[in-house]
């Protein structure tokens, strides 16, 4: 390929493509370090100020070179992609605040935050900013206790992955759950959580319907004294933001925000939220 077409490749491809993604990179073309009709030659590291960039370079291109199948050059392709996305993991990615948005546009990003996969953190931290802004919007004197991500529910004595609390009484729990809720499933936090807690108000935070047998189960613990409630997420969240106002919404984007630029979240999950903020800040 001319020097000329890789640059242009460089210029309207690659370096918007690292600068979307929010991959660590310089705001110039690579590509613009070269002079027209530069070797790609070891000779030539001789010249530039980023010596150790630009042997990485010639190792690639070696193994693009010595690729002998289409699998071959695809696994070097995806191996490179990989360590860049391996840089932005490592980097830390300015995340866009929230400022004050409408309803529809909420519902926009709460659907867009839900069909990312996220290991059920985009969940669990929309459904605790909403009980946050709850609390604070009507004064209430709620504890709210939020189960860490893959931490094992029975040793940590959760209710589930939230559980409000005012003083030592547990006024309810919340499973917040990605994957249909099957019967068993419903069986099995019975006799683990809700039962031996004493826990007369569990929710089911969910993205689709429930099974019939699912509800004749509920509807059994009903008559034992156990309220077991399902609730589609996005609904709920955004009838909640409808209902508690500018000062609650205000709560809600704080905590938002503050769980997202934790050093725990993943650079992956605050690239989506900036590509999202600015979806539906420029629709």
């Amino acid at each position: 390929m001319p020097f000329r077409e890789e640059r242009t490749l460089d210029e309207a491809v690659v370096n918007p493509f690292l600068h979307e993604k929010r991959i660590p990179a310089s705001r110039g073309p690579f590509l613009s370090a070269f002079r027209r009709s530069v070797p790609f030659l070891p000779a030539t590291r001789a010249g530039l100020r980023d010596k150790v960039g630009f042997d990485a370079l010639l190792v690639i291109i070696d193994y693009i070179n010595d690729a002998e199948t289409d699998e071959e050059l695809l696994a070097v392709l995806r191996y490179a992609l990989y360590r860049f996305f391996e840089l932005r993991h490592a980097s830390d990615v300015p995340l866009t605040k929230l400022q004050r948005i409408s309803l529809e546009q909420y519902d926009a990003l709460i659907e867009g935050l839900l069909a990312t996969p996220s290991g059920g953190r985009f969940p669990v931290m929309l459904v605790e900013a909403a009980f946050t802004a709850i609390r604070e919007a009507f004064g209430l004197e709620w504890t709210i206790e939020v189960q860490g991500i893959n931490v094992a529910d029975r040793p940590a004595g959760a209710g589930g992955d939230i559980t409000i609390r005012k003083g030592e009484s547990v006024l309810l729990a919340a499973e917040i759950t990605e994957r249909p809720v099957e019967r068993d499933r419903v069986i099995a936090t019975f006799q683990t959580k809700i039962a031996p807690q004493g826990i007369e108000d569990y929710l089911f935070f969910i993205r689709e319907g429930v099974a019939e047998d699912v509800m004749r189960q509920a509807r059994q613990y009903f008559a034992q004294g156990h309220e077991i409630n399902f609730l589609n997420l996005r609904n709920w969240l955004v009838t909640i933001l409808a209902t508690i106002g500018t000062s609650g919404r205000a709560a809600f984007n704080h905590v938002l925000v503050e769980k997202l630029e934790a050093a725990d979240t993943p650079a992956t999950l605050k690239v989506v939220w900036n590509e999202l903020i600015a979806r539906i800040t420029t629709a």
